[in-house]
């Protein structure tokens, strides 16, 4: 259907996100994150996917400041224009085709720390929020230096 958007939905907190799919690679386990000194809290490590090396963002602790814990943690693996990364979330729950006119901009998106959600979705009793992961990346402190670390990274491995 041209007239709505296939997203990914997912569990954070005990609220419902949101992804369009032409973001989403792949659905991962939580697989083996190794850890960086001196990372943001919300960057646990890095994590290798099909090859690729790729820093792990904790969406827990983006947006609630605590940590997931193990049980039913997935991996979004995601691509922006800039970088690959991966999310962690409690729970990928399933992909929806929202028609477009159920998406409302929210009165938050001026607000400079939530930018990267473009806007809320009511599919019945859910409101489920859409988050842009190329402005989320743009907006976290560090990530500048994330990317070339992992750009870096890159560069050792093909030596």
């Amino acid at each position: 259907m041209e007239n709505s958007k296939k997203v990914v939905v997912f569990e954070c907190g005990n609220e419902e996100y949101a992804i369009s799919i032409e973001n989403v690679i792949s659905i991962e386990k939580d697989e083996k994150i190794t850890p960086v000194p001196h990372l943001p809290s919300f960057m646990p490590g890095i994590t290798e996917v099909r090859g690729e090396l790729i820093p792990v963002l904790d969406f827990e602790d983006i947006l609630y400041n605590r940590s997931l814990t193990n049980q039913e943690q997935k991996l979004l693996v995601l691509k922006t224009d800039d970088l690959t990364i991966a999310v962690k979330v409690k729970e990928a729950k399933e992909i929806l085709d929202i028609p477009l006119d159920q998406f409302k901009e929210i009165g938050l998106a001026a607000y400079k720390k939530t930018e990267y959600f473009t806007s809320v979705a009511q599919v019945g009793e859910r409101l489920i929020t859409l988050i842009d992961p190329s402005i989320l990346i743009s907006s976290l402190d560090g990530m500048k230096q994330i990317k070339d670390y992992i750009t870096d990274l890159k560069k050792q491995q093909t030596v």
